[in-house]
C-alpha cells in the first residue's frame, strides 16, 4: 500500500516539476535568469524517494544554472534561504563529470561560499534527509 501511495506522489511531483519547467522556460525567455533559479531551487529537493522525480527536478535547476551568465551579481539578487540548496544541486552537478556542467558550478560555487561562507558546504554536505 505505501509503494502505491508513493507511485501516486511521485506522479503528482513530476506535474509539479512539468509545470515548474514551463515557468522557468518563460523566464528564461524574458531574460530573467535569477528568477529562474529562484523558481528551480523553490520547492526543492522533491519530497519523494523517487529517482524519477530527483532526477526530473535536477534537470529543472540545471537549465535555470546553466543560464546564468552573471555569477558575480548573481547574489545580489538570490535570497540567502537558497543557498544551501543551491549547493546541493551544484554537488550534483559536479558529479555528472559533464565539463560545461562542471565548470558553471564550479564558478557558482566560488561565489556561493564567499557569500555564505563554509557553514553552507557543510550543512549541504550533512544533510542525508534532504537528498537531490
Amino acid at each position: 500500500m505505501a509503494e502505491f501511495m508513493e507511485a501516486d506522489n511521485a506522479e503528482a511531483i513530476i506535474t509539479r516539476i512539468e509545470h515548474k519547467s514551463r515557468k522557468i522556460e518563460s523566464l528564461l525567455k524574458q531574460h530573467k535568469p535569477v528568477e529562474a533559479l529562484k523558481t528551480a531551487l523553490e520547492g526543492s529537493p522533491p519530497n519523494t524517494k523517487d529517482e524519477r522525480c530527483k532526477s526530473a527536478n535536477w534537470i529543472v535547476v540545471h537549465r535555470a544554472i546553466m543560464a546564468i551568465k552573471d555569477v558575480d551579481s548573481l547574489f545580489s539578487y538570490l535570497d540567502p534561504e537558497y543557498y544551501d540548496i543551491l549547493m546541493k544541486y551544484l554537488y550534483r552537478g559536479l558529479s555528472t563529470g559533464d565539463r560545461p556542467t562542471c565548470d558553471q558550478c564550479l564558478r557558482i560555487h566560488e561565489k556561493l561560499t564567499e557569500r555564505a561562507g563554509l557553514g553552507c558546504i557543510l550543512r549541504s554536505l550533512a544533510d542525508t534527509v534532504n537528498i537531490v
